[in-house]
């Protein structure tokens, strides 16, 4: 990818669709409010950083949250962390998904690898969330309680979202790829009250029973004193609690609490690469207007729509998926693998139920090239007019393929996090889009590449990518950090006056980006995070594994590597039996997305002189960077180890996959 100022577009907008686009009107609007002349783009964004009270202050008007709620003060306090937004204002997410769109307008389509398919209207939506919400009042959930889904991607879910978060209550959820162990991990921080969950979900030709699974983390969850179980796929409740069908069976009156602007509305959680994962806690209010401001500007999404991403609830894009709702857009859940029961299968999704905004990875669109897979022939997609790539950077390869195979479709590469719940840098409807780049920053997102000194980088050099102005979408707090010391260290520490993501990034001169890659350790494989901790939980319990050490490594041709190497006991081969095991330990203690693609056996594992495992430097080496450049000798407790994964890194050019 390059970052000079000649680089030939994939896609640019035509005279009509900028002036179609609401990001367009969006602009008039702003100019009115700020009596300032904003031509394009790069304006309007250099005005909504430069005035964010200004511009926060026109979503709140441009997508009508004005006639649902007053407001004292746009930012009262803009201190990161802490910033406080629209004060005096009471708002709930839910009541806004649920307003949108008239009865009869379908809110969700549902479909899985059979083809099977069903449609639920907005009456249905809301006539099953107001009974569900019924439901958990009368077994006390209110304002502040936590409800936890252990659930695929289905409609139920979307619809236990919305009754716990109707009430004030605060939700979180995985979905049932994660193992009990990972997902108590996660959910004990919280001592839910109420346990919602499915029995089962379907995954490459499979139906995976997890009535097991629910019945270990039910022993997991103490505070639980209620389940509500979605029985599937042939999988009866058999006692493990009371059945979805009879939680929503009584009609009841719609009824939402409307709450402070940064009320908790749920909790997502970081990946747990040092440890336990951290509780990651939005505002209602705040996330509310970070989805209108990214599906309705710059994914130009509103009524008439349907968005598909491919995701599932452990995965912040599932949160993100369902905002789709917001601006009076239909939403399609898929309960299945990307690849089954052809690599092109997402397609026929995509042409079959007439989606407009596809959202997918860089693997499956990587992979859909590799197979020779054409996405236009013997399929209709004449309704797609826009797609969104995210989970890890896009190659330009794939990128150039994509736009050979859908021209006049952009494909925007997608950049931010769960941190967030939103993007950072992204794509708009009024911006070209070039091979590889993320096309613009994102509207009221004060970006920088900054150095490890704090100041900004040239035009064109990598970076640390930092945020110097609050977002109202930034957590309001982290889940048991009472004081806030877990908040600042992690994205503060470095910058104490900027948040750090954890990413590389170029801005070029063309006000586009291009990430590198992350600059932490987080395992993230198209897209699903987890943390090398949940790994080494589920590997070091095998019989013989005395240390481990995974790596997610980004690849020059786009693709990821995720070796695991192992440190053996005294007399111990690494034979085949032995790489099932690990295999299958790690598919059912952590995540089935994550079993890593080979397992090495090596002598030991680098430390720091305080125990923690090297991650980062034996990445960095596993890249191609040299080993002096890497890792101070002095700071590790055996350096020579590191010359083993040196030689290994040079052995290994092509990886072998």
């Amino acid at each position: 990818m390059s970052t000079e100022a000649d680089v030939t577009a994939l896609w640019s907008p035509d005279a009509e669709s900028v002036e179609t686009a609401r990001i367009t009107a969006f602009r008039e609007q702003a100019e009115r409010r700020s009596g300032l002349d904003l031509p394009d783009y790069d304006a309007l964004w250099r005005w909504s950083v430069d005035d964010l009270e200004g511009f926060w202050a026109t979503v709140w008007e441009f997508f009508g949250v004005d006639r649902h709620s007053d407001y004292d003060q746009v930012l009262a306090d803009d201190t990161m962390p802490g910033a406080r937004w629209f004060t005096g204002s009471q708002v709930n997410y839910a009541e806004w998904l649920l307003a949108q769109g008239d009865a009869d307008d379908i809110a969700v389509i549902a479909t899985d690898e059979t083809g099977q398919s069903q449609k639920w209207t907005r009456a249905r939506l809301r006539e099953e969330t107001a009974a569900l919400a019924a439901t958990l009042r009368r077994l006390g959930v209110g304002q502040g309680d936590v409800v936890v889904g252990y659930l695929p991607h289905v409609p139920e879910t979307i619809v236990a979202f919305l009754a716990t978060t109707s009430l004030g209550a605060v939700w979180s959820g995985v979905g049932q790829d994660y193992a009990a162990d990972a997902a108590v991990d996660r959910f004990g921080q919280l001592e839910p009250s109420v346990l919602i969950t499915a029995t089962g979900y379907c995954f490459g030709g499979t139906l995976h029973d997890r009535r097991g699974e629910v019945a270990r983390l039910r022993e997991g969850l103490p505070t639980v004193t209620e389940t509500i179980v979605v029985p599937r796929l042939g999988f009866e409740a058999d006692g493990l609690g009371t059945t979805w069908t009879d939680a929503v069976a009584e009609l009841a009156d719609w009824a939402p609490v409307r709450v402070p602007f940064d009320h908790p509305l749920w909790v997502l959680f970081s990946s747990g690469t040092t440890g336990v994962p951290k509780g990651l806690v939005h505002g209602h209010g705040g996330v509310m207007l970070e989805m209108l401001k990214a599906n309705g500007l710059h994914s130009d999404i509103g009524p008439g729509d349907l968005l598909f991403w491919y995701t599932s609830p452990s995965w912040v894009m599932w949160n993100i998926q369902i905002s789709g709702l917001a601006v009076g857009a239909a939403v399609l859940c898929y309960d299945g693998s990307p690849g089954s029961p052809e690599v092109g299968s997402m397609w026929d999704v995509v042409a079959r139920h007439g989606v407009t905004f596809f959202g997918t990875s860089p693997g499956y669109l990587q992979a859909c090239q590799k197979a020779g897979v054409e996405p236009r022939t013997d399929r209709d997609l004449g309704r797609l007019r826009g797609m969104g790539s995210t989970g890890s950077p896009l190659p330009p390869d794939v990128h150039r393929w994509h736009a050979e195979q859908l021209p006049g479709v952009p494909l925007w590469s997608l950049s931010g996090g769960t941190d967030v719940a939103s993007g950072f840098v992204g794509g708009a409807p009024s911006v070209p889009v070039w091979p590889g780049e993320l096309s613009v920053r994102c509207l009221g997102v004060s970006l920088e590449a900054w150095s490890e000194a704090g100041e900004p980088v040239a035009t064109g050099e990598v970076g640390e990518l930092v945020i110097t102005r609050p977002m109202p979408s930034m957590p309001v707090k982290l889940w048991n950090d009472s004081e806030g010391d877990r908040y600042r260290d992690a994205y503060f520490e470095m910058f104490p006056s900027a948040w750090r993501q954890g990413d590389w990034i170029t801005l070029t001169p063309r006000g586009s980006a291009v990430i590198h890659g992350r600059s932490d350790s987080t395992l993230n494989r198209n897209g699903v995070r987890m943390g090398s901790a949940d790994i080494y939980a589920a590997v070091e319990t095998v019989p013989g594994v005395v240390e481990s050490l995974v790596i997610g490594a980004e690849q020059p041709d786009g693709s990821y590597w995720m070796p695991l190497f192992v440190v053996l006991a005294d007399a111990v081969e690494l034979d085949d039996d032995l790489v099932a095991t690990i295999r299958t330990r790690v598919r059912e203690r952590a995540s089935a997305r994550h079993v890593p693609d080979e397992v090495i056996a090596v002598r030991g594992v680098p430390h720091t002189k305080t125990g923690k495992k090297l991650e980062i430097p034996v990445k960095r080496l596993l890249q191609g960077a040299e080993l002096s450049k890497v890792a101070n000798p002095a700071s590790v407790d055996d350096p020579t180890l590191l010359d083993d994964y040196a030689a290994l890194a040079r052995e290994r050019v092509s990886p072998r996959r």
